[in-house]
């Protein structure tokens, strides 16, 4: 008696392919992509009650310029900086301008709550990066800057408030950033040489 050989059942493969599209597109639907990287930056509420003038020409004393070049160098008013633990001191400088001094930032007089009459500087820094500058030395550059503000801020607090300015109401952190406020124009990157 001979052996009947059983054949093997096809496995209907047709619809394997749809299958794999629908779970491609469920995966692509459902996950998120991080894009929560760079410098997060406030932007200041809109004033509608801010006067548009056509005077918006800033005068050179009034500006901090700030320049990264390709090798991650700083040229900070014209002059090279060594030492970018030395930036903070600068900008504070020119954002407080404490001597009123002629090359520095002008002054304004402005109402300000808690303090009255005050002078708030007109000083604006500019930050400008090469194309080629790294990252990494942009953000220590942003920081510095940034501590600058920080650091003033908590002085002022620290001389009215008998307390750090974290720790201050939101009012008088108000005021503060009225006496202080961050101004600090970032221009599109170029290419700088040294």
């Amino acid at each position: 008696m001979a052996k009947s050989k059983k054949e093997t059942p096809d496995l209907n493969a047709s619809s394997t392919a749809d299958i794999a599209f629908l779970l491609l597109v469920f995966f692509l639907v459902s996950t998120t992509m991080n894009s929560d990287t760079g410098l997060s930056r406030m932007l200041p509420p809109f004033d509608p009650n801010q006067k548009q003038d056509d005077s918006n020409i800033i005068k050179d004393r009034n500006i901090f310029t700030v320049q990264l070049n390709y090798q991650n160098q700083l040229l900070v008013e014209g002059e090279w900086l060594e030492n970018i633990n030395l930036l903070k001191d600068k900008a504070k400088e020119f954002i407080a301008n404490p001597m009123d001094l002629p090359n520095l930032p002008e002054k304004q007089e402005k109402e300000v709550e808690f303090f009255g009459n005050v002078k708030v500087s007109k000083g604006v820094i500019s930050l400008q990066n090469d194309r080629g500058s790294q990252y990494q030395a942009y953000l220590k550059v942003q920081n510095e800057l940034q501590a600058a503000y920080n650091e003033l801020r908590n002085e002022l607090a620290l001389t009215k408030f008998k307390k750090e300015y974290d720790k201050c109401s939101e009012e008088e952190q108000k005021a503060i950033r009225e006496i202080y406020p961050q101004k600090i124009s970032e221009a599109e990157p170029k290419n700088y040489k040294k």
